[in-house]
């Protein structure tokens, strides 16, 4: 592997698959951002198995190959050199990168990339599509209530009902004490999908990387057959509008439980 990334949108993409790193993990290779070429684009991926982001580039691209790099060594080298081009080159003997950007130049010792957890890229459903600006609307105001004191909590508080009824998206929380319900309109009508929960902590993060998304693009939403994983599919700004990235895409495993409807206003976990 052998490439050229612009600093600004490497440290970008690295601060978006980054927060799906995990620290205290028995696999070492989760504590790694996997580094891989597609075609002219340079793919950066993280997964803590429950969540899984992987965000695409623009780069100049000479020659193929993938490894993973520990994750705060890469970021904190990439973040701590001037906004220039930064050259990347793997050499295979040693299971390494050699970084050149400027006068500064690393070699940062990974993982193979096949040890690297699969992250689904798509699945069998035709995807639906979501204004960027209704989705992270809804999902900024969907946690917008202020903290509640602590109480024990089961898997569904933890999650997010979201509810498809024809062309409209219902998302809904509770602590428990408090019900928060947000509505916005797909692209089409949604059938033989029922309501699914989603982990609160994949819609904060697509609400936060929506915010850098090409606000024209929808994001696109595809459920799993098996009903177990769900997609959100983010496209960048282009270079003319300052974009750092090509695309985002964030998959995440359902949560396993049932919001019980006892209203149309209002669900309560059961």
């Amino acid at each position: 592997m052998r490439l050229s990334v612009l600093q600004e949108n490497l440290s970008k993409g690295l601060s978006i698959v980054g927060r799906a790193v995990t620290s205290r993990s028995t696999l070492p290779v989760l504590s790694n951002i996997l580094l891989s070429t597609d075609e002219d684009r340079l793919k950066l991926a993280a997964t803590n198995l429950e969540i899984g982001v992987s965000c695409w580039l623009g780069a100049q691209v000479e020659d193929e190959g993938a490894l993973t790099l520990p994750a705060r060594l890469l970021t904190d080298w990439v973040n701590s050199v001037p906004a220039e081009k930064i050259n990347m080159e793997m050499v295979v003997r040693t299971m390494s990168v050699n970084l050149k950007c400027a006068r500064f130049e690393s070699n940062i010792k990974g993982i193979d990339a096949s040890e690297f957890p699969l992250i689904r890229r798509r699945t069998a459903r035709i995807p639906w599509r979501c204004r960027r600006q209704r989705c992270a609307r809804s999902s900024t105001r969907l946690f917008s209530l202020p903290p509640m004191p602590r109480r024990p909590a089961g898997r569904p508080l933890t999650g997010v009902q979201v509810h498809f009824e024809g062309d409209r998206l219902t998302l809904a929380a509770t602590d428990g004490y408090r019900l928060s319900v947000r509505r916005t309109v797909l692209s089409g009508p949604v059938h033989d999908v029922p309501g699914i929960i989603v982990p609160a902590r994949s819609l904060a993060e697509v609400s936060r990387i929506g915010g850098e998304a090409d606000p024209e693009k929808p994001v696109e939403l595809c459920v799993a057959e098996a009903r177990n994983q769900i997609l959100f599919r983010m496209i960048g700004k282009g270079e003319g509008q300052g974009g750092s990235f090509h695309q985002v895409d964030l998959v995440s495993q359902l949560i396993d439980a049932k919001f019980r409807i006892s209203q149309p206003s209002s669900r309560r976990a059961s």
